[in-house]
């Protein structure tokens, strides 16, 4: 691709954030206390761990400042801003290096971020943090191996974690959750193996809104959609699972709840270059039995035969998440990241028949080893702008929608 090709949408501004544009699937908004706001943005891998940007003017960005990893056997991947407050995943890439977990910033003044606590990990069978969800200011919910848990699977070291940050300094592990069968001393055997794409059976994202914290929301790779009762977290129940993979090719990346609609949207993950593991979409399921959950449709993307051989990724990955704060909420329009499908847009009024309504894909940022966009994550503000990056080299990409 080197021309973008855009419906009922259009770019702002684009910034390659000083030349380090790889960025991962961690992007938050602060609303300062001088009121500016800043976008925090995690980098796919090192040596960079975080970048901020002021997009108080979001057509003419400004990268404030950009940080670098304390070693290049980790990554930060995935971020989440809650007040005055920055949490970063780290991630190592084997177990047993480190440091890996979390750690939690004071951005109250965010040109000079200041390290609070590291929640640490690390541990012979763990790689620490690959996603957090911290919404409200006072647990994070984690996919994070620990420095005790060992799995039976390699594959399964990132169960469901919850940390107590109401005290910043002293973050403190109160939850853990993992799939029976998948712990090294479960009774229980081990789930059966994806034939084709073993991805393994562990969290990816561990939503948790705060008006309905009861519930957590997680994608579990291999293992499909599971919603846990969280009402005790002395005593986690999963309420269901439902778990399509095979014959679908694995990866459940992010299960979105529309709550008033009692329906839930469902990303899968694209890993494979060239679309060799497609189809990877993203779902609509219904919901109004918590029980027995049903997919009903798919979104519609358009024809793997032309974008699949574009290079790179193809197929679906994050969807912007309702999530609390200076974001856009919608049960009706779902905008998503589908890595050389650019970021696209649907209406699920009519959630048997959705309907795409507006994308942007952008030309092949300079400098990518695979000649293509890879847009990676998206968040989407109040207004309605939309926040984009790619996983190489072409970093921020603003954006509008006119829908």
């Amino acid at each position: 691709m080197d021309q973008p090709s855009a419906l009922n949408m259009r770019l702002l501004a684009h910034d390659d954030l000083f030349g380090h544009g790889n960025m991962g699937e961690g992007i938050s908004l602060q609303v300062a206390r001088d009121g500016r706001r800043v976008l925090w943005l995690a980098h796919e891998c090192a040596p960079k761990n975080f970048t901020a940007v002021d997009v108080t003017d979001p057509r003419k960005p400004k990268p404030m400042l950009q940080t670098e990893l304390v070693s290049d056997k980790i990554r930060s991947n995935s971020l989440e801003v809650t007040g005055d407050i920055l949490c970063v995943a780290y991630q190592a890439y084997q177990p047993g290096d480190g440091p890996c977990g979390f750690e939690l910033f004071d951005i109250s003044n965010p040109d000079q971020p200041k390290s609070i606590s590291m929640w640490d990990a690390s541990g012979p069978w763990s790689r620490g943090a690959h996603q957090v969800w911290f919404v409200d200011g006072e647990f994070v919910y984690t996919a994070s191996g620990g420095p005790d848990f060992r799995p039976k699977d390699e594959r399964d070291d990132q169960p469901f974690v919850v940390v107590d940050v109401r005290n910043p300094a002293k973050p403190v592990e109160i939850a853990r959750w993992w799939l029976p069968g998948t712990a090294h001393d479960d009774p229980e055997p081990s789930p059966p193996r994806h034939p084709v794409f073993n991805s393994g059976w562990r969290c990816h994202n561990t939503n948790v809104y705060p008006d309905h914290r009861t519930r957590a929301y997680l994608g579990y790779i291999d293992g499909g959609v599971i919603i846990l009762d969280i009402s005790d977290l002395s005593d986690i129940r999963m309420v269901t699972q439902f778990n399509p993979n095979p014959p679908m090719p694995g990866m459940t990346h992010t299960v979105l709840p529309l709550f008033d609609r009692e329906l839930l949207v469902v990303s899968d993950e694209s890993t494979k270059d060239l679309a060799a593991d497609w189809p990877k979409r993203t779902w609509v399921y219904d919901a109004r039995v918590e029980t027995n959950i049903v997919p009903i449709s798919t979104l519609p993307l358009p024809p793997v035969e032309e974008f699949g051989p574009r290079g790179g990724r193809y197929g679906s990955h994050n969807v912007h998440e309702n999530r609390p704060g200076p974001s856009f909420r919608s049960e009706e329009i779902i905008i998503g990241a589908y890595f050389g499908g650019g970021i696209r847009v649907h209406d699920i009024s009519d959630p048997f028949q959705p309907k795409e309504i507006a994308y942007y894909v952008a030309e092949a940022p300079k400098g990518s080893r695979c000649g293509n966009i890879q847009n990676n994550d998206i968040h989407v503000d109040e207004n309605g702008i939309i926040y984009a990056v790619d996983r190489f080299t072409g970093g921020l990409y603003i954006l509008e929608m006119d829908i």
